[in-house]
């Protein structure tokens, strides 16, 4: 081989080892063809905009400034915790240091906290009454951390409101109420307020249901919602989606003290009601009728030869009250104030609650089957008088028969503290798993009617119940003082 094809030779091997190296090395001066494969391993991010998710942050950029913190201070007895120690001992020392045992007696300071909102440019702030009920001052806090004292307007614990008042030398910013009978189960709410301490808090749910009945008083009227609320909540706002309060944040149903998700708030149509009134006048007055009621249920219904088991049945009629001076009786069965239908004691004493006192209405009621119309003036609720429509004690159970009767003599007697003006027959005995037992009937009650039948004797009581007519009977009984209907299954006549 010559020379120059040596060269040759030499100069293409360089040539691949060179080529080689750079496929090896990856030489920038050689690019390989990307391979599906290392794409895959580092995929390019998503950047691609996402339509955002509705929320509420606009909603409590506008409301917030208008909710408040409330601080309540009132004088609260110390607890007299007695020691278990012997007295003297390091240990009764360390209990009464820690516990507060008899010999440090006196008072001491309590605060309370709540929440509130400002429904005018001139200071008036609502809250719940359970709030500052007792309170020998009362401290505003203001969205922007000033700190106000505040002077109570006006309270109206039957509804557990209200109303207070600041001065910050300038117009505040306000809300303004809502209609809450436009609120419907499944709306979005928003709460604002002040739980455990921590102000401004926002919570967000729907509305559950209305008209709650919590057993609060005879105006239970409650929405009931989902949004969290806790202690220090009472008193605060609930909103609507266009920023208008359609309640105030009053209770929770909790087993464990914290939320649950069961919260009532207070509808603002009763609100507005309610404030106008401690505005202009610093308390609330509402219509008296004078008659405790209790329900009617199927039995009773049929006991009492109704319809339908609907309205407030009368069980008791407090003498010179008005509903005796028109004319309501026991065993009436009220259907309609005026031209609003009666369906539950519930709703007359809302009814006459909220018609001033002095007005002139129609009451319209059943008795013994038939339509009766009553014109009644209302008196004024006074404090200790009870409710309108306020249901008796003892509800109508599932009724069925088996007394054994006393006179009241005998009852009395046998050591019963029955007054010995009171007419009827006691009941002495209840026989187990019969009807009277199934309708709760107890020893020690006095039957006094039996329909819009009186009684004065077992003997009465006894031939009334069998003339009755009808699958059940209707007893009308004196239990602890009050007086309530009872509806019995009577046995079937062959």
């Amino acid at each position: 081989m010559s020379t120059s094809q040596k060269r040759r030779r030499n100069a293409a091997f360089a040539a691949v080892l060179m080529a080689g190296t750079a496929l090896g090395g990856g030489g920038a001066w050689l690019v390989a063809p990307p391979r599906a494969e290392a794409q895959a391993v580092n995929p390019p991010a998503i950047s691609t905009p996402q339509a955002p998710l509705p929320g509420f942050g606009d909603l409590v950029a506008r409301v917030k400034p208008a909710v408040v913190t409330i601080t309540a201070t009132e004088r609260a007895q110390a607890a007299q915790m007695a020691s278990p120690f012997p007295e003297g001992s390091p240990q009764d020392q360390m209990f009464r240091r820690y516990f507060g045992g008899p010999s440090q007696g006196g008072a001491r300071t309590a605060k309370a906290l709540g929440s509130g909102f400002l429904i005018d440019g001139g200071g008036h702030i609502v809250t719940n009454n359970h709030v500052v009920e007792g309170a020998t001052a009362v401290t505003v806090t203001l969205d922007d951390g000033r700190e106000l004292e505040a002077a109570i307007v006006g309270r109206d614990p039957r509804t557990d409101l209200a109303l207070l008042k600041v001065d910050a030398g300038k117009p505040l910013p306000f809300l303004d109420l809502g209609d809450s009978d436009a609120a419907r189960p499944g709306d979005w709410v928003v709460a604002v307020g002040n739980p455990f301490g921590l102000g401004g808090s926002v919570t967000a749910g729907i509305v559950s249901a209305r008209g709650r009945d919590i057993q609060s008083g005879p105006y239970d009227d409650f929405l009931q919602i989902d949004a969290s609320i806790n202690r220090g909540n009472s008193g605060g706002p609930l909103f609507a989606l266009d920023g208008s309060v359609i309640g105030v944040n009053t209770a929770i149903f909790s087993p464990t003290g914290g939320s649950v998700g069961i919260g009532f708030a207070i509808p603002s149509n009763m609100v507005r009601s309610v404030v106008a009134q401690l505005q202009a006048k610093g308390h609330v007055e509402r219509g008296f009728l004078g008659a405790s009621t209790q329900p009617v249920d199927p039995t009773m219904a049929e006991a009492l030869n109704l319809p339908k088991p609907e309205g407030a049945l009368v069980a008791q009629v407090q003498p010179g009250s008005p509903a005796a001076k028109a004319g309501l009786k026991p065993g009436d069965v009220v259907t309609a104030v005026g031209d609003t239908a009666i369906g539950t004691p519930r709703e007359l004493a809302r009814a006459i609650a909220d018609l001033p006192p002095g007005t002139q209405t129609a009451l319209k009621a059943l008795r013994a089957g038939e339509e009766t119309r009553l014109n009644v003036t209302l008196a004024a609720l006074q404090d200790g008088q009870g409710k309108a429509g306020e249901a008796a004690p003892g509800e109508a159970g599932q009724p069925r028969i088996g007394l054994a009767l006393a006179t009241v003599e005998q009852a009395r007697r046998a050591g019963a503290d029955i007054p010995a003006s009171t007419r009827g027959a006691v009941v002495a005995e209840v026989q187990p798993g019969s009807p009277a037992a199934e309708a709760g009937l107890r020893p020690g009650d006095v039957i006094q009617g039996v329909g819009n039948r009186p009684v004065h004797d077992p003997g009465q009581a006894a031939g009334a119940i069998r003339d009755s007519k009808g699958e059940a009977v209707a007893l009308q009984i004196l239990r602890d003082g009050q007086h309530a209907y009872v509806a019995v299954r009577t046995p079937q006549k062959g």
